[in-house]
């Protein structure tokens, strides 16, 4: 794997440990794909850093759990505003 591909991955990885971003804030951060991002934590980052993939899949399972409820959050807002 090139290099530039493995600091990518590891920043990413670092992003998301520190902020607790998900996976769409961290694609927008830097400014690439959700799907890169996706491929960078599932596949990639279990190669350069298994420590780091585990904190990570931890962190993105969390954000599973609670997906549901930011989106009845978000739909409730909504229409508050109308």
């Amino acid at each position: 794997m090139e290099k530039s591909i493995c600091l990518r991955v590891q920043e990413e990885a670092k992003y998301i440990m520190d902020s607790k971003e998900n996976i769409r804030a961290t694609a927008n951060h830097f400014h690439i794909s959700k799907s890169t991002v996706h491929k960078d934590m599932q596949e990639r980052l279990q190669k350069i850093s298994p420590e780091m993939y585990q904190e990570v899949k931890k962190i993105l399972k969390d954000h599973l759990k609670t997906r549901h409820i930011k989106g009845g959050e978000a739909t409730k807002e909504k229409y508050r505003k109308k």
